[in-house]
């Protein structure tokens, strides 16, 4: 298994595919890295030998990924949520953050529903 920026990305799929796994890469920005680095975005990574992955490493290397990237996000979101703009407010208080409606869904964000007390019907 290929290990880039400490992620192992599986053998048995396309390298484009693989660097995906990487927390800040998609496909957009996998194909780039990929074309210059001048490797065949076909090729599965298995198939890569030692002077291929380096020269993925070095491309990965210029972009903000993993752990740097997570933290300059957690970051920004505590620094929101220190200025109380509405969006930190939206943070704190665990609802959708960007606009979505609530009346009607967001449990992920809101938690298991609240049934109102002895409401008769």
């Amino acid at each position: 298994m290929a290990r880039i920026k400490g992620v192992d990305v599986p053998n048995n799929k396309r390298i484009e595919i693989a660097l995906t796994y990487i927390y800040g890469i998609g496909r957009s920005l996998s194909n780039q890295i990929l074309n210059d680095a001048k490797i065949d975005v076909n090729k599965k990574a298995g198939d890569l030998d030692t002077d291929e992955l380096t020269r993925i490493r070095d491309e990965v290397n210029k972009y903000l990924t993993e752990g740097d990237l997570r933290r300059e996000v957690n970051t920004n979101i505590k620094t929101k949520m220190e200025i109380n703009s509405y969006e930190g407010i939206r943070h704190k208080k665990g609802l959708p953050v960007r606009g979505q409606r609530t009346n009607r869904n967001a449990r992920t964000r809101k938690g298991k529903g609240k049934t109102v007390a002895n409401k008769k019907k």
